[in-house]
């Protein structure tokens, strides 16, 4: 392996970073677009040719996808080498199962224990719940997630049991028997794998050593994403040597929702004496007029390490900013816009909530637009739309027993069988937006969503859409004819492997399109109560990580970026300077002209 080799295709600012001293500290900060996934890859084989044993070198990342680009990048540098590379390349979990098929005995299981994926753990708990007979009203998912923040932010069960409410002290009974069931079960689950590694680690000082010797030096992808255990996991590994080589940016820093901490991203050098910082502030990726909008939004966030993001690339077309009257029209626009692109680079659509792709996907359907929805179902295969759509069936036509089924497993039995007697009498004096909403307020739907699923923020928003679209129907018929025609369309490819493609729109959420580019990038609903999302307007630092997110969405654009918005406009618009920007009016306008301050 040549070192030069290494290096040619690096700028100076790159290869600072990969020919740093092979011991200390390392933070890369590491810009939208600007080269991280090769400059964290040379330094990795930078420290093979500065000496470092291959067998001492771990790098953690957050995904399998950007463990594989690694390994795959290093295997084209190595040659027939690779294969005798010994270094651990893998996830976080990964990592920590491999730790505790070695020492599991430390936390009473055996080293053939078994994982239990989050279907698994949601069954045992479901049936601890059931067995200790605790009250309903306490919701499946107050339990879920106080048992996931005692794992990933290491709290302290006792505190649990001196609290003086009750749902914190009944928390930590449910929580010893749910460990109890796992350790008895020869199991751990996913926030174990991290957890357990950890506690080994503080209260084995002798164990800790010895992975501190074996592993000398730490490499982690996305450090702004850690989250309490998980720093904790890198900074006891690493602290013996203080090898840690990391690389991410905090201007990315979008998981807070997850427990993600950016600070400990800020912190680094604080927490890592003498460590050296290299800033990568050349973009690769997108056009002056894209980065220079950018890095002007992003400049308003206080809590950041400066950065200056540039690019050697052309100037490129001004991003171009569209009004319209709704969501209906914005995706009757996205109809008629996209087509002419498809043949000249990968295009995807963005936006903020999951909600939002029930528009987009109707528009395309009707105008026979071929896409594919990333990381998610297609809206109405989500749970809740069915479970609604099913009720919608049976008061539609009583005979439609698959439907009443759907409804007895959707709600509860009780309700559903007044559901049975009510909502064939309903249909004639109620609009279909309106049966909805008698179908919530009779079931308790919502509350029992609540109770059950940790994401029912979003699945109540996907029902808001729902109710909205059912609001331009007067027939139930019809509107029932509309989702069933919506339904059977094949428009949307079946792959459950999605790639990214330019036969195809892409569409997803802002949060899935991180580390992701795309030639086009239409990013939709840039209205304020959707991004910034109206969840976090009382938090100065949510506000932020909202305008991190909207930074992320428009970072993924090479060529060309749209920004579209309905009713108000989101106030980071206000923020992105007119010169990188041209302004199109599509609303339907009635009275006088409207104008937004851009």
């Amino acid at each position: 392996m040549n070192k030069e080799i290494i290096l040619q295709k690096l700028n100076e600012r790159q290869q600072k970073a990969v020919k740093m001293p092979k011991n200390g500290p390392l933070l890369i900060v590491a810009g939208a677009g600007s080269g991280k996934t090769a400059t964290l890859t040379s330094r990795f084989l930078s420290l093979l040719e500065m000496g470092v044993k291959p067998e001492n070198i771990v790098a953690i990342t957050f995904t399998n996808k950007a463990a594989a680009e690694m390994k795959s990048r290093i295997e084209s540098s190595l040659g027939s080498s690779f294969g005798d590379l010994k270094s651990f390349i893998g996830t976080f979990h990964s990592f920590g199962a491999k730790i505790l098929r070695s020492d599991a005995r430390l936390v009473g299981r055996l080293p053939n224990f078994s994982i239990f994926d989050s279907s698994d753990s949601s069954r045992l708990l479901r049936r601890i719940l059931k067995e200790m007979n605790v009250d309903k009203s306490f919701g499946y998912s107050f339990f879920s997630g106080k048992i996931g923040d005692i794992k990933s932010d290491l709290l302290n069960v006792e505190s649990f049991k001196e609290s003086k409410y009750e749902k914190d002290r009944l928390a930590a009974e449910v929580y010893e028997r749910y460990e109890s069931e796992l350790k008895e079960n020869n199991g751990f689950d996913f926030d174990d794998l991290i957890e357990k590694p950890v506690l080994i680690f503080h209260h084995r000082p002798e164990t800790l050593l010895k992975y501190q010797k074996k592993y000398t030096h730490v490499l982690v992808d996305e450090y702004q994403d850690v989250n309490r255990a998980q720093y904790l996991f890198v900074k006891l590994l690493g602290g013996e040597s203080g090898n840690i080589n990391v690389v991410g940016d905090d201007n990315q820093a979008i998981y807070g929702f997850r427990g993600a901490d950016f600070r400990n991203f800020l912190n680094f050098d604080k927490d890592f004496k003498n460590a050296n910082v290299i800033v990568l502030d050349q973009n690769y990726r997108s056009t002056k007029n894209i980065i220079g909008a950018a890095s002007a939004l992003i400049s308003q966030n206080k809590n950041q390490r400066p950065k200056n993001l540039w690019t050697d690339n052309e100037e490129g077309e001004k991003i171009k900013l569209f009004e319209h009257a709704d969501e209906e029209t914005e995706a009757g626009w996205l109809a008629s816009a996209i087509p002419p692109l498809l043949n000249s680079g990968s295009v995807a659509i963005l936006y903020r909530t999951n909600a939002q792709s029930r528009s987009v996907e109707q528009s395309f359907i009707e105008n026979g637009i071929p896409y594919q929805i990333f990381g998610g179902l297609k809206f109405y295969d989500r749970k809740e739309i069915k479970d609604i759509v099913a009720a919608l069936s049976f008061a539609n036509n009583s005979s439609d027993l698959l439907s009443f089924d759907r409804m007895e497993k959707g709600f509860q039995k009780k309700s559903s069988r007044n559901l049975k007697e009510t909502l064939p009498l309903k249909v004639k004096s109620l609009s279909p937006s309106e049966l909805i909403k008698f179908i919530l307020e009779s079931t308790g739907y919502l509350n029992l969503l609540q109770k059950n699923f940790p994401n029912f923020s979003e699945r109540a928003e996907n029902i808001a859409e729902l109710t909205s679209f059912a609001s331009g129907f007067s027939s139930l018929s019809d509107f029932l004819e509309s989702v069933s025609l919506f339904q059977s369309s094949d428009a949307a490819p079946k792959s459950k492997n999605k790639i990214i493609s330019s036969r195809f729109v892409n569409i997803m959420t802002i949060h899935l399109s991180k580390g992701l580019e795309f030639d086009h990038v239409f990013v939709v609903g840039v209205s304020d109560g959707l991004i910034p999302h109206q969840m976090s307007f009382s938090k100065s630092e949510n506000i932020e990580e909202e305008r991190r997110l909207m930074y992320v969405a428009m970072t993924r654009a090479r060529k060309n970026l749209h920004l579209s918005f309905f009713n108000l406009p989101s106030r980071f618009l206000s923020e992105i300077p007119s010169e990188f920007m041209s302004f199109e009016n599509c609303a339907e306008l009635d009275d006088e002209e409207r104008y937004i301050s851009i």
